[in-house]
């Protein structure tokens, strides 16, 4: 391997994990890739050198506009929502208004109670689960994890019921890079436009309305509209499509797994253990675009140059043999893993708890609902969404004993 790898190539979606360990052997902790177009960046493999991207704001900007390759980026690139997309988002503002927002932002998370949240999930979960319980099979990705965070979070948001089937279709096509990526990012936000207008007019008790409503806190200066929009737009792609992908890992490793076997009939205790695993091990985020250096330095050994882009390999980190020396599955406490960033830019801890809920109770929903719901597929025939970004299944096809709906 003498060449940089293309980040679009099958390898990236097929088999990731191998790929990662011949990167790791070739390059070191730090590698040359190429994006779609053929645009070059660097993938940080190396869990130290990870630590040091995300702690050291400065030296490793979040502000896309430093980026060196915007004059060869073309008109209506796939991967542009996922890297520079909403340039006026809380994703790209740095120093104390990336502070301010992400303090707005999770107070007006914080303010969702537990309760409230919980009955959501199970409310959606029961729907979903309701759908195809009667089938006797179904796929608990396309027919269930792939649309239960959309819901949730599009309620706690304020939008109607009936707009989460095309904010799912459009947010599945913004992460996967692919030729609708652009269309599924103008979707979701013109959806969040509208929402963000009717709360103006019309405040209620939501997230939305909480966030326009900062104008009257202390936190540095109102959120715009536009930047209320973009956030919620960040927001929304964040929660969704991780908890998804973490809903279909757990259920995978639940089923094929004989030490997660016990929790398949009733039991409670291996859940939190699959989940906590899969944030090691399967991680939903695989790569995220990313930070941009302020200035010419090296990390891991290779040459970065002002305005280089570097990618966040999570996936590749946790399984840093530098830091998994014994290679051991890590199911307990241990939540040292990237899976939700490092450093300020961090994922904001009440969108943590709320991903945790979410995901947890759908897998405690089929645990319930379908007690003796088995694999029907070999293990080795299940496959990975054709995504650079997430890590989740394209299916989970199972099979259990038909029953009748709850609802």
């Amino acid at each position: 391997m003498s060449v940089p790898v293309s980040l679009a190539g099958p390898r990236f979606r097929a088999e990731p994990d191998a790929l990662y360990r011949e990167l790791r052997r070739e390059y070191g902790a730090v590698a040359p890739v190429l994006l779609d177009a053929d645009i070059p960046a660097w993938l940080v493999l190396g869990y130290r050198e990870l630590h040091q991207v995300t702690g050291d704001p400065v030296l490793f900007s979040r502000d896309s506009g430093l980026w060196n390759q915007w004059a060869r980026v073309p008109d209506g690139w796939p991967m542009l929502p996922m890297i520079g997309g909403g340039h006026s988002s809380v994703l790209h503002t740095v120093g104390e208004r990336h502070r301010e927002r992400v303090a707005l932002i999770g107070d007006a998370l914080e303010a969702v109670g537990s309760h409230e949240l919980r009955t959501h999930a199970e409310r959606f979960a029961d729907e979903l689960i309701d759908a195809v319980c009667a089938e006797g099979e179904a796929d608990l990705v396309g027919h269930y994890a792939a649309l239960l965070p959309v819901r949730v979070l599009a309620t706690l948001y304020g939008f109607a019921d009936e707009q989460g089937p095309g904010l799912v279709a459009a947010l599945n096509d913004m992460v996967d890079g692919g030729e609708e990526a652009v269309a599924g990012q103008r979707h979701v936000a013109a959806a969040m436009a509208h929402l963000v207008a009717d709360r103006a007019a019309r405040p209620a008790d939501d997230v939305v309305s909480r966030l326009l409503a900062s104008g009257r806190t202390s936190r540095g200066p109102a959120l715009t509209h536009e930047e209320v929009a973009q956030d919620l737009v960040v927001m929304m792609a964040a929660g969704h499509q991780p908890t998804a992908g973490w809903i279909g890992n757990s259920l995978r490793l639940m089923l094929t797994d004989d030490r997660f076997a016990a929790s398949l009939f009733g039991g409670r205790r291996s859940v939190a253990e699959a989940m906590n695993e899969v944030l090691w091990e399967d991680t939903p985020t695989q790569n995220v675009a990313g930070r941009w250096a302020s200035r010419d330095t090296r990390l891991g050994g290779r040459p970065v140059r002002a305005g280089d882009l570097l990618l966040l390999g999570l996936q590749a980190a946790n399984h840093d043999p530098q830091v998994r020396t014994h290679g051991t599955a890590l199911t307990g406490g241990n939540s040292a893993h990237f899976s939700f960033g490092h450093g300020e830019h961090r994922c904001p801890f009440p969108a943590q708890e709320i991903a945790e809920v979410v995901a947890r109770t759908a897998v405690e929903v089929v645990l319930d609902r379908l007690p003796d719901v088995d694999l029907a597929v070999p293990a080795a025939a299940l496959t990975r969404r054709p995504s650079p970004w997430l890590g989740g299944l394209t299916n989970l096809p199972v099979r259990y004993t038909p029953t009748a709906p709850r609802g």
